[in-house]
């Protein structure tokens, strides 16, 4: 019997990462977050003071080498051997994520280095473009997404909780802005396949959005 691949897509600030990584603990699934893996390029451009210079990213691809290892205490990014778990988390970080995400050869690399870690067992695998690009024969495809507004509040208080300064009304721009990027990018738009369930976490809590795309899985593979 094949493995069997998840994919979870969404706009930004939706908790796809978060359900998905919950949802793959219960079913003993291995979570992958392919939006790390935008972020530690990300974070190299970043460093490397290359981060506005697209030739220069494409250039140094080679020079990139991205791990994810899991353990007991969850999934651990390794740009270059360097843990970076926390350190692509940084606000600026996720906005150079979506930046070089829009460049052709980067999601070239990392869209193969997301196919082969697909075939080494049942995943979960949450993005923007998992069940359009990346596992286009997923056995399961879920859309996950939430109002502008309730993400907004979502990360409003989660950087208030990290006592971080911010406005709601900024922080929904921002939202907005990215939405319309991911949409609307060249290279792999975020969309939503027609064969993909659709799962509105606006008005549900955590363990309600996970138990919601447990149920779906689990009804899908039987």
């Amino acid at each position: 019997m094949g493995y069997i691949s998840v994919a979870v897509d969404g706009p930004a600030g939706a908790g796809k990462s978060s359900v998905s990584k919950a949802v793959a603990r219960s079913l003993g699934f291995v979570y992958i977050d392919t939006g790390a893996m935008y972020r530690a390029v990300a974070l190299y451009a970043i460093r490397h003071g290359i981060c506005e210079d697209r030739q220069r990213i494409i250039g140094s691809l080679c020079d990139i080498k991205i791990d994810i290892r899991y353990s007991e205490n969850g999934q651990t990014i390794l740009l270059n051997g360097e843990d970076v778990t926390d350190a692509i988390r940084e606000e600026s970080v996720s906005k150079g994520a979506s930046a070089v995400a829009v460049i052709g050869e980067v999601r070239e690399k990392l869209v193969a280095m997301q196919r082969e870690m697909a075939k080494r067992g049942n995943v979960i695998m949450d993005g923007r473009d998992i069940a359009s690009v990346v596992l286009p024969d997923a056995a399961v495809k879920i859309f996950l997404t939430a109002s502008a507004d309730a993400r907004a509040q979502r990360r409003y208080k989660e950087l208030k909780e990290k006592g971080a300064e911010c406005e709601l009304s900024a922080i929904k721009e921002d939202i907005i802005a990215r939405d319309y990027n991911d949409s609307h990018r060249q290279e792999s738009p975020l969309v939503r396949t027609e064969d993909a369930v659709l799962v509105d976490t606006s008005d549900l809590n955590f363990e309600e959005s996970v138990e919601r795309v447990k149920g779906i899985i689990e009804k899908a593979i039987g």
